[in-house]
């Protein structure tokens, strides 16, 4: 046992008031708060407040039951290691304490060394699992599951990723680099039935060559310089039972196609240096940002393995062609990087989001996301302005505010919400006015009391701005 004063937090629950004082005399020598209740009550009362570390829990208490005790704290949530102590060595009862999470079961009389031991250990166990799930909100937040598809192009993608998860069949996806497609390979692997299995990412571009067979099929000693190793297990082994993503699979080498080819069919290969055949069960799935079919005609894919992995494609359309995308996307990002960087962005100027439509992002969303994580982090106010994104380099809309118009008129916002821009060199007030009352018309189709609800303001008042610009609601029917 350490002689330090550790800095936990421990709530002993014991009615035996010899014994609950004694161990709190002793364990306040090795820990920072240690806090005892006689009634067994006070225990919901105040678990929220003291947030212990872990609880010593005697399963007699007069009327109480402790397993009724510890069952109640993990109905309402708390999953701090519990240590139950009992004057009886109940097997039954030492059964139903595990079920219900308790760490250890400890019989009186007590000796201390064992109490140590299973503290130390349950403390340990504790702070592990803790630092798991600040890895697992860590890795959420680096790679978020959801995704945003308001767009009709990657709805459609999304639609057939749902309809292939469940089939274990090899995909292709199909995309200009940065359009999400790993996001897209892991969502087919976390619905399908390997999703309790490893998914194993590799970059077929990023690996030297020389090193590319040993990375995907291992290698045993001494098959090149370097290799001590017994053996080193491959990324195919290490995605046994589950999915394994090629990105970038254009760039494997030819001689390396070969054997990948095999894995396919066979779900067999070598290590390198080894004479064993191994055998796994893994799925594909692929992903390349170039044209596989040009790159059979000009001999530097091999045909077989295009049409091997060419039997469900899924096309990930560029950012440019879904400008819908953009602004969810962007408020997604700005919402990881408040918590990441501690900020409280709330969202972006109309000018900012003007912007952001009319930027052509030829890195697609790892573009802008990179753009908003670096204006999160230089905006000094709490709504991203266009000055904070000035670093990109802006375009002007193709054909004019009639485009821009179009391209917004695209966004469903939610209710009560609203979008204006207008050009930094002016605009009449009464054209504003009438695109408003255009827009309300045409979501109305033509019915002047639905338009007047959707600006707020009576019939009347609509009816004489009508009059006033010439606006037929006809039209709009």
């Amino acid at each position: 046992m350490r002689q330090d004063i550790a800095n936990y937090t421990l709530l002993i629950v014991e009615d035996d008031p010899q014994l609950g004082a004694s161990l709190q005399a002793y364990l306040s020598r090795r820990y920072r708060k240690v806090h005892w209740f006689t009634d067994p009550m006070r225990v919901f009362e105040q678990f929220p407040t003291l947030r212990p570390d872990l609880v010593l829990l005697d399963i007699f208490l007069g009327r109480y039951n402790g397993l009724d005790i510890l069952e109640k704290l993990r109905e309402e949530g708390f999953t701090t290691p519990v240590i139950v102590i009992t004057a009886f060595s109940d097997i039954k009862m030492a059964v139903r304490a595990m079920k219900l999470g308790a760490e250890d079961f400890i019989v009186k009389p007590i000796e201390i060394e064992q109490l140590e031991i299973a503290i130390e250990r349950a403390l340990r166990h504790y702070d592990l699992r803790r630092h798991v799930q600040l890895l697992e909100e860590q890795l959420r937040l680096e790679q978020p599951h959801d995704i945003i598809a308001v767009s009709e192009g990657l709805r459609s993608a999304l639609a057939l990723a749902q309809t292939l998860a469940p089939v274990d069949t090899t995909v292709l996806i199909v995309g200009e680099t940065g359009t999400g497609k790993e996001l897209l390979a892991r969502y087919i692997h976390r619905h399908s039935t390997r999703a309790s299995a490893p998914f194993v990412v590799i970059n077929c571009g990023a690996i030297p060559r020389e090193l590319a067979e040993s990375e995907l099929f291992g290698y045993e000693r001494g098959a090149f310089t370097g290799a001590f190793e017994k053996m080193h297990p491959g990324k195919f082994e290490l995605a046994d039972r589950g999915t394994i993503f090629l990105d970038e699979i254009s760039e494997l080498p030819l001689e390396l196609q070969v054997k990948l080819l095999r894995v396919l069919q066979d779900r067999s290969f070598y290590r390198l240096g080894g004479k064993e055949e191994i055998q796994v069960d893994v799925r594909v799935i692929a992903a390349t940002n170039r044209d596989l079919e040009q790159m059979v005609r000009e001999g530097k894919f091999r045909e077989d393995l295009y049409y091997r992995l060419n039997v469900a494609v899924i096309t990930v359309p560029p950012l440019r062609e879904r400008p819908e995308d953009i602004l969810p996307l962007a408020t997604a990002f700005v919402n990881e990087f408040n918590k990441k960087f501690n900020k409280r962005i709330t969202g972006f100027t109309p000018e900012a989001v003007a912007l952001l439509l009319a930027y052509p992002w030829r890195g697609n969303v790892r573009e802008l996301r990179n753009a908003i994580e670096r204006a999160v982090l230089l905006e000094p106010s709490e709504v991203i302005t266009r000055e904070t994104l000035s670093f990109l380099r802006t375009r002007t809309f193709g054909g004019g505010s009639s485009d821009a118009f179009e391209t917004l008129k695209r966004f469903e916002l939610p209710p009560g919400e609203h979008f204006l821009a207008i050009s930094p060199y002016g605009v009449s007030y009464d054209e504003v006015i009438k695109d408003l009352i255009r827009q309300a018309l045409t979501y109305a189709k033509g019915n002047v009391s639905k338009a007047a609800k959707l600006l707020r303001i009576t019939r009347d008042k609509l009816e004489y701005r009508l009059k006033v610009y010439d606006i037929d609601p006809k039209q709009f029917q």
